[in-house]
């Protein structure tokens, strides 16, 4: 792989002793193949770089894995479990002076109980 610099435009070097930022103004994907490349600038306190790096070319096809279909009945096996995890679960039963503290508090008991199937 070969790397090429490219400064766009070329500027000075700082004159003055304080470190200058590092900045990365973009990272490019370019296609498979290309030559990557780094551009420089310096706008007088940031060094800027741009970066374009080709993606890798594919690699061979992996091991197939498990199968991912799930059976309507898998499905609702999993799903009538769940009604249990929200019975602990006490609902906020001291009404609220303030309007939209109660409100919320409705939403709160309403979200808990939806939960109950």
């Amino acid at each position: 792989m070969a790397w090429h610099l490219t400064l766009h435009p070329p500027t000075p070097c700082p004159t003055t002793t304080a470190s200058p930022h590092a900045v990365v103004d973009a990272v490019n994907t370019l296609p498979a193949g290309d030559p990557a490349a780094v551009g420089v600038t310096f706008d007088g306190s940031h060094v800027r770089f741009t970066f374009d790096l080709p993606t890798g070319f594919p690699g061979p096809q992996g091991d197939p894995g498990p199968t991912g279909e799930v059976t309507a009945a898998d499905l609702a096996n999993e799903i009538s479990g769940t009604s249990p995890n929200t019975n602990n679960l006490s609902t906020l039963d001291s009404a609220f002076a303030d309007p939209d503290m109660e409100a919320l508090r409705q939403k709160i008991n309403e979200l808990i109980l939806n939960g109950r199937r």
